[in-house]
């Protein structure tokens, strides 16, 4: 009996690497990013060729600063607002929030003598508008663009403002404000979630009333007034603290035009960090948070003068409502789990950005040099 001639052998393909799968996707995302990194490499060229101008580079870092200031912090203000209101037009959601701004700048204007800062940069450290630039102060905003671009949220205070301080101790007050804007938002977050979260459960079931679309477009355009009154000193602290009716013309439109652009581009690549939180989407759900954001920012706000990271503030807000609403459902060790694993994920970022802005400071400023010399060595 004629022997049945084996078959070749079925040999499975080989796995790809983990290593080989990470350098895929690396791959995959700077070709996507490809147009976008020529600009980044572009403008940080722009810059080394032009700090040395300071006429020019106050215009050319305020320009950076505008977009990628607010492009960054959209998800705190305006991030819950696009989520809920995907069935708007996006210009009808800019010009609702673009004539906010033009009232809120132009009051500060108006009453603190050509300030838009709120009189955020009348403390000390900053109270000095720069007649001369180094190019890390062109080039921090255009970090925080690229960082923006890979939905990084990290903290503009700290990247924009750090760089421009004449003293450690303006930077060590406002880490101070912003670490404790964290914990009284995680806290009041948690608090409120644990305790309420059955109740806003039966808010946000079935379809919305007319009334809260009504109510979170109210809510939000105060807290995009209060954030622009604590947040607008970070445009600002390239330009002459006190602006002349065509300097305020200049800042005013470039930033209302950027605005638009932003809800053209739906919030763009970082608003995915709200997309990725629970019932966002819901109008209720989203005016529930722009409310206690709003309320948190405001206490601040009467604080002190002292600038303090508002993307500290909502991250810590996120962090203890997506807590809060784990705990109160009693829900596995998994997705508490999870819901861990993303509040980490979200303070590495704010601390990444941290770093970034002290290294960028000490890096720029030989006085805070001298004293970090004098802290280690005396």
């Amino acid at each position: 009996m004629a022997k049945k001639k084996k078959g070749p052998k079925h040999v499975l393909p080989a796995q790809p690497h983990k290593f080989t799968k990470r350098y895929s996707l690396l791959d995959v995302t700077l070709q996507k990013e490809k147009k976008f990194l020529y600009f980044i490499a572009i403008s940080l060229i722009a810059a080394g060729a032009l700090y040395p101008y300071p006429s020019i580079a106050m215009w050319v870092g305020f320009a950076f600063a505008g977009y990628s200031a607010i492009a960054n912090d959209s998800i705190q203000t305006i991030g819950t607002f696009i989520g809920s209101n995907e069935d708007k037009k996006w210009y009808w959601q800019w010009l609702f929030m673009g004539l906010i701004f033009v009232a809120t700048v132009t009051y500060s204007w108006v009453i603190f003598d050509g300030d838009v800062s709120y009189q955020r940069l009348a403390t000390p450290g900053l109270d000095k508008a720069p007649t001369n630039f180094v190019y890390l102060q062109l080039a921090s905003p255009i970090i925080l663009l690229l960082l923006t671009r890979f939905r990084i949220p990290v903290s503009t205070t700290f990247m924009l403002l750090s760089v421009f301080t004449a003293t450690s101790g303006t930077i060590l007050s406002m880490i101070n404000k912003s670490v404790a804007g964290y914990i009284v938002a995680f806290i009041s977050a948690l608090i409120i979630y644990l305790v309420l979260s059955k109740v806003i459960k039966r808010f946000i079931k079935g379809q919305a009333h007319a009334f809260w679309t009504v109510a979170q477009w109210v809510i939000s355009g105060f807290l995009w007034y209060i954030w622009l009154a604590q947040d607008l000193a970070n445009i600002a602290v390239y330009l002459p603290r006190q602006l002349n009716v065509y300097e305020f013309l200049a800042f005013t439109l470039f930033i209302f035009l950027g605005l638009g652009f932003l809800f053209y581009m739906k919030g763009d690549k970082i608003q995915n960090i709200i997309n990725e939180k629970s019932e966002v989407r819901d109008v209720r759900s989203a005016t529930i948070i722009d409310l206690v954001y709003a309320i948190i920012l405001y206490l601040f706000k009467e604080v002190n003068n002292i600038p303090m990271s508002t993307t500290w503030v909502f991250i810590g807000l996120l962090a203890g409502r997506e807590l809060g609403m784990r705990l109160r459902a009693q829900e596995g060790g998994t997705k508490i789990a999870k819901t861990l694993n993303l509040i980490g994920k979200d303070i590495l970022s704010v601390t990444i950005g941290l770093i970034i802005s002290i290294i960028l400071a000490v890096a720029i400023n030989p006085v805070i040099q001298e004293e970090i010399m004098n802290f280690f060595f005396k």
